[in-house]
């Protein structure tokens, strides 16, 4: 049987600030069953896994997206009263807003163990069933980016998200058996950033759907404060709110723009993060007041000088800025649309007023009137 990725989550030690809340003789949650596989994460504190230490580690510590977090402590508590394992759980927004946390939560919160594993792993139904059969009773299972699942392995999860079975098929043509295989019941939690691509029987199996939404300025400000205390950086609260300004609504795209500004105020400064140094950081790392990149203005800057503002395809734009199409449509365009800059007709991309004037240019007297 192919061999399939798979990971065991260990739940992190609280940071040193928040330790006096910790009882050390608690019993960690999610701990692995095979010590020897298992990781501490007290052996690896350098800045290489600072990306699991700025992970909340409950709902009590995550910031933002409230809705979900009520949502979700109603099904998780539900479950945990009747003794019970939770519904499956299905979490889909664009990437960067959390829902890998959350699926680590979800094991937190239950005191169990979380398997991860992403959907392009899965190619065969066999990998699935390799993953399957290893869950033992109250397993979370991750599988991220679920859309892009096997066909074959995305039909064996059906009966394991409704019976908690499956069939396996041994040997081939006329002598071929289906043996039937009990699973122990377990927690499946997917994650996609295009819920529009799922099959219908897949998402109808999920008892919990929730979507992420983009982060406001005050709960990315939080964050920002929160991850600098965590990683030991001094910074003005004013300096907080200009980084946050500038994530594009994505928490991961704050806690990236932090560790830079802390790169620049180590080197040019004392350490300590300030308005001006936050300032003169993001436009060292071409970050401007809106949050777009050099990749973003250079599309702009094709849009409108190149061909006065469309309409232009997507593969003439990617010509102009020296980037794969995929690579424009996916990562310039879904925050460019949703700053209002750039409009998608039948015909190609189109500059808004707002473009023109964020490049400083006087919009022509024909999308003017779209600022009124």
């Amino acid at each position: 049987m192919a061999s399939v990725e798979k990971t065991e989550f260990v739940v992190p030690e609280p940071h040193p600030q928040n330790r006096a809340t910790h009882d050390p003789s608690a019993p960690a949650h999610g701990l692995g069953r095979d010590a020897e596989a298992a990781v501490d994460a007290r052996q690896h504190s350098g800045e290489n896994d600072i990306e699991t230490t700025l992970r909340p580690r409950s709902l009590g510590e995550f910031i933002g997206q409230p809705k979900v977090r009520d949502q979700l402590n109603l099904v998780l508590t539900g479950a945990k009263n009747r003794g019970v394992t939770p519904d499956h759980v299905l979490l889909s927004g664009p990437p960067g807003l959390g829902k890998t946390t959350m699926a680590m939560i979800i094991a937190y919160e239950l005191g169990t163990s979380l398997r991860m594993t992403s959907g392009p792993a899965l190619e065969r139904a066999g990998d699935l069933a390799a993953m399957l059969s290893n869950l033992m009773e109250g397993d979370v299972l991750f599988i991220d980016e679920i859309h892009r699942m096997a066909r074959p392995a995305e039909e064996m999860l059906y009966m394991a998200m409704e019976d908690f079975r499956i069939d396996v098929i041994v040997g081939k043509g006329p002598g071929a058996t289906s043996i039937p295989l009990e699973l122990a019941p377990f927690t499946l939690v997917g994650a996609t950033t295009r819920s529009g691509m799922l099959t219908g029987p897949l998402r109808d199996r999920f008892g919990f759907t929730a979507q992420m939404e983009f982060y406001n300025t005050e709960d990315l400000t939080k964050v920002v404060t929160r991850a600098a205390k965590i990683i030991g950086v001094s910074i003005d609260p004013d300096a907080a709110v200009e980084i946050a300004s500038r994530s594009r609504g994505t928490p991961r795209i704050a806690n990236r723009l932090l560790r830079r500004v802390r790169d620049y105020a180590e080197v040019n400064s004392n350490g300590h993060i300030d308005l001006a140094a936050a300032q003169a950081a993001l436009v060292v790392f071409d970050v401007d007041e809106m949050g777009l990149d050099r990749l973003d203005r250079a599309v702009l800057e094709a849009l409108i000088k190149g061909h006065g503002g469309g309409p232009v395809g997507v593969s003439t734009l990617a010509v102009a800025v020296g980037e794969e199409p995929s690579t424009v449509e996916e990562v310039c365009e879904p925050y460019l649309v949703r700053a209002g800059m750039i409009s998608r007709t039948g015909r190609g991309r189109v500059a808004t007023a707002a473009a023109w004037l964020h490049l400083g240019l006087e919009p022509p007297a024909g999308i003017m009137n779209t600022l009124y």
